[in-house]
């Protein structure tokens, strides 16, 4: 498959990036493309970058040219020397395919959650933001990460297992306290694309892998991250949404109930989303009546988790004796916190 943010550029923009792609392939320490505006230049060079996580070792450039040039020459600004970038590639080769061996077997949709919860399991997001945390090298070498290194790991293990995979980003927004851009995956599977956000889950499930973006549609992933810079594919299949597929996607009170019986038999944990209508306070409150007695009934108390955007609700019940409570989660803080 052509890679994705080539195949949107123009004639001349998909040339520049040809250059550009086996100049820094080769690791030059220089070559010359043809005139373009420095902004511009700067795009392809970021968008080069998303549909290539394998080039991890340029992550900026200098560029010159004269006044009467119709070229101009790009210098590349390399993490590494040329010896330990060789080394780096060959280390993240064998490591992208012994993760990907284990999961060519599988179906799409499971190739995609072994990835995810690969990620989830063995990636710390980086609260000090090390340069190679933006690049596969953290997530998949050093098991740190942040958004944009954790959506283009997952991007080179989907090119490996065959999944077509593209890195969305997003726009930050101060008057919403979100400092940074923001990075995820729009992802291919049985033929409709879905968005899938690894770093969000990652940050919600500090005990257990959590499934509140994986695989959503456009209405959903917007409710709670901003407009994206680049066009990305229409994601508007919401069917295969994990919850859904694992039938914990309830639209009735009783569902809940029963599943909160369930839950203490078993001595787990319950995760669900609710989708018999808007999450509003009153549904909320109903909802949390049903857990609390569901849970006095079994002499448990309980600890709920809401991710109020998304209408995931995580139920912990508990023997001993504590209070009942309930606590708002917000993936996007432990990014904007973590950036400060």
């Amino acid at each position: 498959m052509e890679p994705y943010y080539y195949s949107q550029m123009s004639k001349q923009q998909q040339r520049i990036y040809q250059v550009i792609k086996s100049g820094l392939e080769s690791l030059s320490q220089s070559f010359d493309v043809q005139r373009i505006d420095g902004t511009e230049l700067s795009d392809i060079f970021y968008r080069l970058r998303l549909d290539c996580p394998e080039i991890f070792y340029a992550s900026t450039f200098r560029y010159f040219f004269y006044d009467d040039s119709t070229l101009i020459k790009i210098k590349p600004i390399y993490l590494f020397e040329k010896n330990k970038i060789l080394e780096h590639q060959l280390a993240m080769r064998a490591r992208v395919e012994k993760l990907a061996r284990v999961a060519k077997d599988k179906s799409d949709w499971e190739k995609e959650q072994y990835i995810h919860d690969f990620i989830c399991e063995n990636v710390t997001y980086d609260k000090l933001k090390k340069q190679y945390s933006h690049e596969i090298l953290g997530p998949l070498g050093q098991g740190v990460g942040v958004c944009e290194g954790i959506a283009k790991s997952v991007k080179i293990l989907c090119d490996q297992l065959s999944i077509p995979c593209i890195v969305a980003i997003s726009e930050n927004n101060p008057d919403k306290n979100i400092k940074y851009r923001h990075a995820w995956n729009v992802i291919k599977i049985n033929g409709s694309w879905y968005h899938l956000d690894t770093t969000f889950d990652n940050s919600l499930g500090k005990k257990e892998v959590r499934y509140d973006y994986f695989n959503l549609d456009d209405k959903s992933i917007f409710k709670d991250h901003e407009p994206v810079i680049y066009k990305i594919p229409v994601c508007s299949e919401g069917d295969h949404f994990y919850y859904k597929e694992k039938k914990l996607s309830f639209t009735k009170q009783e569902d809940v109930a029963r599943r909160c019986q369930q839950a203490i038999k078993k001595g787990k944990a319950l995760t669900f989303h609710w989708r018999g209508g808007y999450l509003t306070k009153t549904v909320l409150e109903e909802l949390l009546h049903i857990i609390a007695e569901a849970a006095k009934e079994k002499s448990r108390h309980c600890q709920v988790s809401v991710n109020w955007l998304q209408a995931v609700i995580r139920v912990k019940f508990i023997q001993e004796q504590i209070e009942n409570s309930v606590k708002m989660d917000d993936a996007y803080e432990e990014e904007n916190d973590a950036a400060q």
